[in-house]
């Protein structure tokens, strides 16, 4: 991950710790036209979120252990 994105990943990261969000609201919130701010991506490819398919909702998005780790080495864990 390039210095310059690490703050906003931790950011998306942080903003889904605190509620499982939807697929829909994740994207449409985070999505950027910028192919250098690949911000969804690498949160993802990192593994420190990931999809989970509610029934009736669609797919939601919470963060995995690993980024809760990511969140506790960047003093913003609970």
């Amino acid at each position: 991950m390039s210095e310059t994105t690490d703050p906003l990943v931790l950011d998306l990261v942080e903003w889904i710790a605190r509620e499982p969000r939807l697929y829909s609201e994740v994207i449409e919130t985070w999505r950027t036209s910028c192919p250098r701010l690949t911000i969804w991506e690498d949160a993802v490819d990192r593994g420190y979120v990931v999809r989970q398919p509610v029934a009736g909702e669609g797919v939601r998005i919470a963060i995995t252990a690993r980024g809760e780790q990511f969140l506790r080495d960047n003093q913003r864990g609970r």
